[in-house]
This record gives structure tokens, C-alpha cells and sequence, in this order.
């Protein structure tokens, strides 16, 4: 049976506060007229990067709602938000689930251990974690060790059946399927279906020496690359690589790579994403100094057969925290599956779209819902108002959760995806960025000069998207000025 949702088990405060939000949402059918002015700075940055008026949408209004929107431009048009999608889905899992939430993987014992071996199967049950990073793999396999675990007798067996989802092709969005952010969920996924490259320059033997992790069971990769020339640049030091996975059982390299570099990391989804939980798991095992006398394979927990122990996540606000930050697509996939999971019992994208609707109506009625695809933004598909996206803006700020929402974001100028940003205003936003061929978007919460703390939404679709970031800049600056 699912559990009980957070979002029905709030306290009596916790309802006022959304009572609350309620009241406050009217700022965008206030009685006197937005400001549908665009601020010179931010339309001369449009006009630069030749991105006209109508591809874009954007909203600037005080979080409390009492005072008309400062700015409100084509606010009620559905647009692409691209990774910006992700404040939905992480909203909407704090909400109904509750910053403390975790996700559970158990480990069954099929048989007895005798003098070191277990005389049967070992079951690992995936239940959709999203972080079963590299470090938490060898800690549950150094926890079974623990236990007296040093040889299987029979096999280990993978238990995927949490999830419900289709065949997936990396390669269909963009034609980069050894791109992480391409990978499809997996109710037991390991390291995000990620292989971390370590490259470190050996200038003595004029070679870069590449260290794998995890360690994949049956990949024969390959171990160095030449060095280039002298003095060669670093630039894009991943194309001089030349990436070949012409071989499903290899990552190889026909290239060089720039001693001038470093030390670089570099993260690769592997072929055959459907064996890396496979691969990863008996290659950590068997480094781990444990032997396996059957194979690693797909299958289900007999019925009846209790845990040995259970490998808990991190707590949902850290998780949501490192889905807003980096934008991870597959942990933000693996959060909207866990609401339809906790809602139906059955982890499919059609039971999670359906519970997201079913909590924004509850919130705000019918009206401009969003289209969550994915719940990623990793979508040709998603849309949403700003009109829309402000409202929940508004909501979340008054909300229980509020504190763990907003740290998730990206803090302008100063780290995750907007480190970068040449913002004036250091520091003075907390915004999540979204990018995508033909689209770009902006999101969050803007401290003003006068004290005033402000909602701002911004998205443009249209073939020059990529170029809006020198606009967004100038609108952050011109709201963090008011």
C-alpha cells in the first residue's frame, strides 16, 4: 500500500500558511495595471542577441502579492522552461512529501552464511534512489561484508521492478547518448548510469592516465592517451580526446590529450545502460575483494523473504538541493516517479503526471497547469505560464518548506549553474536556470535594494535562446535594484 502523502499530514500551521499564499496570489489580477514595460537594459540585450519581443515572457512581482507586478510581459503564454521545469517537480515533492523523505534499498539474504559464503542468492531491490552514488555502493557492499559475506554461492539479483517505464533511446533527443544527462531512470540506479573519468597527466611517460569509477565488470577500457604536443592549449581538451564507443565494451580514445590541462574529470554514460547497474555492482564487488561463483542478473525478491538491511538516501531536501543547483535530469526524473509511486503504488510517468496535476489543482485550480513531460525540462514537450510559475512561486515562499526550497537554487554569482553569472547583484538572487536548443529560462527569488524581496520568472523560445543570458543578467540587476 503507498504511504500516507506528506502534503495530507500537515499540522493546522502548516494549512495556514497555504491559506495564506491564497490570499496573497491576486497580485497578478490586481485592479491597476502592470508594468508591461521592458526595462530598456533588458530589450537592448534582446535586441543584441536578436531575440525578439514575442519569443519571450517575463514577470517580476513582489513575493507577499499586495501590489501589482512591476513587470508582467506575454505572462500568460505557455513557454518551455527547460531545466526551470525543476522548481515544479522539487516544489511539489517537498510539499507532499516533506524535506526529510528517504528512499530505501533493501538487501535480502537467500540462503544461510556458512564460514564466509552465503549459500543462495543476493537480492538488491531497487526502490528508486536516486543517489546510490559510487561512495554508497561500497558502503552497502562493505556492510554485507560486514556481516560475514566474503563469497556468493548463486547469484546476485537485481530487482528493477519499482518502476514501470518504456524502452528508452539515449540517443533520440540529441544524438548524445554518452551524455549523462541523457540517461533514462531505473529503479536500481547506481552512480546516475555514469562512469566518472579521472585523467591525470604522466609527463614523464608521456601519457594521461585515466582511472574508471565505478569499476564496470567486464569493460576492458582503455587506461591511457597520448599526451599532446608541447605547449598545446587546453581549449577543448574533451574533442582533442576523440571519444570512440564504437565498442559497447570499451571507452577508448583516439586522440591526445593537453598536459597543459591538469588534472580533469570527466563523466561518460556508458553503452548498454540497461547492464550498468550489473556491471557496476559485481565490478565494486569483486574489487572489494569478494567473490561471486554465479552472474549478476535481473529478477524479483521471493515473496516472504525479509531484509537483511535496508541502504537509506540522503534526506529529500539534500537530494532536491542537488537537482536545482546542477541541474541533474535523471534525480529530478527519479522525484517525480516517487510522487506517483507514494500517491499509486505504481512508479510510471503517466501515475506522476498524474499526481502533479491532481496537487496543482488542489493548489490553484485548473488553470494554466503545467505540462511536466519529465519532469526534468529535458522536453520538447514541457510548458508553463509565467503566470502560472509566479503563482507557485508566491505559494512556495509562505510555505513550511520554504527554507528548503529556496537554498536548492543557485545562488547568482556565487555557485551551481550560475557561478558564473555577471549579474552586479552577487549574491542578491537565489534563481534556477534552464537551457536548451531554442529555449532558455530563469526562475526564482530576488532580494530588491529597498528591503523588498521579488518574484521573477523569464523564459524565450526561439532559434537565438542561448544568447538571452545578457538579458536575464539585466533583468536580475534591474530587479535587484528596485
Amino acid at each position: 500500500m503507498p504511504k500516507t502523502p506528506f502534503f495530507f499530514r500537515k499540522t493546522l500551521s502548516a494549512l495556514g500558511a497555504s491559506l495564506l499564499a491564497l490570499l496573497v496570489q491576486p497580485a497578478l489580477a490586481q485592479s491597476q495595471p502592470a508594468d508591461t514595460r521592458i526595462p530598456a537594459a533588458v530589450d537592448a540585450a534582446l535586441q543584441r542577441a536578436r531575440i525578439p519581443r514575442d519569443a519571450v515572457s517575463m514577470l517580476v512581482m513582489n513575493v507577499d502579492g499586495r501590489s501589482p507586478p512591476a513587470l508582467a510581459w506575454r505572462t500568460h503564454q505557455a513557454m518551455n522552461p527547460a531545466s526551470v521545469m525543476k522548481l515544479v517537480t522539487t516544489y511539489a515533492a517537498l510539499d507532499q512529501l516533506g524535506p526529510a523523505f528517504v528512499w530505501r534499498t533493501p538487501v535480502y539474504l537467500g540462503g544461510p552464511v556458512v564460514e564466509g559464503a552465503l549459500r543462495g542468492n543476493l537480492y538488491i531491490q531497487g526502490q528508486g534512489d536516486p543517489k546510490l552514488v559510487l561512495e554508497r555502493l561500497w558502503l552497502m557492499l562493505r556492510r554485507l561484508q560486514g556481516m560475514g559475506v566474503k563469497v556468493i554461492v548463486g547469484d546476485i539479483v537485481l530487482d528493477r521492478n519499482a518502476f514501470q517505464l518504456p524502452a528508452h533511446d539515449a540517443a533520440v533527443f540529441d544524438n548524445e547518448p554518452w551524455r549523462p544527462y541523457n540517461a533514462s531512470p531505473d529503479a536500481l540506479l547506481i552512480n546516475y548510469k555514469a562512469v566518472a573519468l579521472n585523467i591525470a597527466p604522466d609527463t614523464g611517460a608521456g601519457v594521461a592516465r585515466i582511472q574508471y569509477d565505478p569499476p564496470m565488470f567486464g569493460m576492458d577500457n582503455q587506461q591511457t592517451v597520448a599526451l599532446s604536443a608541447p605547449n598545446t592549449d587546453c581549449g577543448d581538451w574533451r574533442s582533442k580526446m576523440q571519444l570512440d564507443m564504437s565498442h559497447p565494451q570499451r571507452i577508448a580514445f583516439n586522440g591526445s590529450y593537453p598536459a597543459s590541462c591538469g588534472e580533469k574529470s570527466w563523466s561518460i554514460a556508458p553503452a548498454q545502460p540497461e547492464r550498468f547497474a550489473a556491471k557496476a555492482i559485481e565490478g565494486m564487488w569483486r574489487e572489494l575483494g569478494g567473490k561471486l561463483t554465479g552472474a549478476v542478473r535481473d529478477g524479483s525478491v521471493p515473496q516472504g523473504l525479509q531484509p537483511a538491511f535496508q541502504l537509506e538516501s540522503p534526506a529529500l531536501s539534500e537530494v532536491v538541493r542537488d537537482i536545482n543547483k546542477y541541474s541533474n535530469n535523471i534525480m529530478a526524473q527519479h522525484v517525480l516517479l516517487t510522487l506517483g509511486m507514494q500517491r499509486t503504488g505504481v512508479a510510471s510517468f503517466d501515475s506522476a503526471r498524474q499526481s502533479l496535476a491532481q496537487w496543482w489543482a488542489a493548489r490553484w485550480g485548473n488553470a494554466e497547469q503545467p505540462v511536466v513531460d519529465n519532469g526534468a525540462g529535458l522536453s520538447r514537450n514541457a510548458s508553463i505560464t509565467a503566470s502560472g510559475l509566479g503563482q507557485m512561486l508566491q505559494n512556495a515562499w509562505v510555505s513550511p518548506v520554504m527554507p528548503e526550497f529556496v537554498s536548492s537554487m543557485p545562488i547568482v554569482g556565487v555557485d551551481g549553474t550560475l557561478r558564473r553569472s555577471k549579474s552586479r547583484f552577487a549574491g542578491a538572487a537565489h534563481l534556477k536556470t534552464g537551457s536548451l536548443r531554442d529555449a532558455a529560462a530563469l526562475a526564482g527569488y530576488v532580494d530588491g535594494a529597498s528591503g523588498q524581496r521579488f518574484v521573477l520568472v523569464a523564459m524565450a523560445n526561439h532559434a537565438n535562446a542561448a544568447a538571452a543570458r545578457t538579458a536575464w543578467d539585466a533583468l536580475v540587476d534591474w530587479t535587484a535594484a528596485q
